[in-house]
């Protein structure tokens, strides 16, 4: 399987790149982004662009993928909802348009959020907008979408977060977050059990176009129990 991965750089995104790595059926990940990875495998291409907006000039490079996992995002705060729209939206669409023209039979895998509105109508922006993203990407011509809708998220194997808030938050209550996400594994998620989740619905898809905490962690058990993969603790 050789896979486009967005946003390795991101907290989500490394725990995703990890598993795709230790995964003997993932033959290539391209990693797409705005800033290098400082990794090297023989598994991964990658291909820094400043502008996602034009990835047209490197069509080759993404053509004969079979799954993209999409993990770019920016935090809403401070931000107007137009400008929150263009790189949350726009961006997502972009891309995605691109890969759904070149890629048909692909699985395209996006990561949101809990709370997402799906009517586009509620008060807070960033659900709206992701709301409008999730909606737009269902409805292109792919194989099969999934939006991923996580809530709180534990970063494991040395994994932390690019922005300081959560860095913040992660070091406040770091030390909870294991027992916590041990005593209610479906509601709390893993840079793991995302990983794997997301490897999960690209080979054998999902009940719903929409998984929450609950639907990601019995994914990500379904890997695990597939193979010889390590446990999700």
């Amino acid at each position: 399987m050789k896979v486009a991965l967005f946003g390795a750089t991101g907290m989500v995104g490394q725990g995703v790149l990890r598993e795709c790595l230790q995964d003997a059926a993932v033959s290539q990940v391209v990693c797409i982004g705005r800033t290098p990875l400082g990794t090297q495998h023989p598994k991964i291409e990658e291909l820094v662009k400043e502008d996602l907006f034009a990835l047209d000039q490197i069509e080759g490079s993404l053509s004969g993928l079979d799954a993209c996992f999409f993990c770019l995002g920016v935090s809403s705060n401070g931000m107007s909802e137009e400008s929150y729209r263009h790189l949350t939206y726009d961006m997502t669409l972009s891309v995605a348009g691109l890969l759904a023209r070149i890629n048909p039979n692909m699985t395209f895998v996006y990561v949101s959020g809990a709370g997402t509105d799906s009517s586009e109508r509620g008060r807070s922006m960033w659900a709206r907008v992701k709301g409008a993203t999730e909606n737009a990407l269902l409805r292109l011509p792919f194989k099969a979408a999934y939006m991923f809708r996580p809530g709180v998220i534990v970063p494991l194997d040395g994994i932390r977060s690019k922005t300081a808030s959560y860095r913040l938050f992660y070091t406040l209550l770091g030390a909870l977050l294991p027992p916590l996400q041990r005593l209610f594994p479906r509601s709390i998620s893993t840079t793991r059990t995302i990983g794997l989740a997301m490897l999960q619905v690209a080979r054998h898809g999902a009940q719903s176009p929409i998984l929450g905490p609950a639907d990601i962690h019995a994914a990500a058990s379904s890997e695990t129990a597939s193979g010889s993969r390590h446990s999700l603790q």
